[in-house]
């Protein structure tokens, strides 16, 4: 059976769940993260080629009719995602200024010399309590029970490295 053949011998109800399929997936494909549109629109398509295809070679065929209309759709996401209006609603143009990162680390010198207490082991990470705030911390040295008395001494790439008071 040619493909032409196939493809006119296909029974109405198959055909409306091939097309109601295709653009469930293609809509997932535009719409990434809501899954019941892209997981009903397999079944969808799973049905068409059941109710459609009368042969093992039939069957082949539908899926590959399929996949390439579904890899073109995919072309069109990509090429949209990176170029064109996907690339405005799901790519984060903004980003920080220098201005900003330094006034985040300006914010956070503001703890050094601090001193407070481990709420946690230091392993050599844990969390300690400054004056009612919790933050995750890494000691200088190695193992700090939980309950000691640390104080924050230097900053390393936004972590803060603490060293127990004796």
């Amino acid at each position: 059976m040619s493909v032409i053949n196939l493809l006119t011998s296909i029974d109405p109800v198959a055909a409306v769940c091939f097309l109601l399929g295709l653009v469930l997936v293609i809509f997932e494909m535009f719409h990434p993260g809501l899954s019941f549109p892209g997981i009903l629109g397999g079944i969808l398509i799973i049905v068409g080629v059941v109710l459609t295809a009368k042969t093992i070679m039939d069957m082949f065929i539908l899926i590959i009719l399929v996949l390439a209309v579904l890899a073109i759709a995919l072309t069109i996401v990509v090429h949209s995602a990176t170029k064109g209006h996907l690339s405005k609603v799901l790519v984060l143009s903004d980003s920080l200024d220098k201005e900003v990162k330094n006034t985040l680390d300006d914010d956070l010198e503001y703890f050094l010399g601090n001193e407070g207490v481990t709420l946690t082991p230091l392993r050599p990470a844990g969390s300690a309590d400054f004056d009612g705030v919790h933050l995750d911390v890494i000691s200088d040295g190695g193992f700090i029970e939980k309950g000691r008395r640390v104080k924050i001494s230097r900053m390393q790439d936004r972590i803060f490295v603490v060293k127990e008071i004796e």
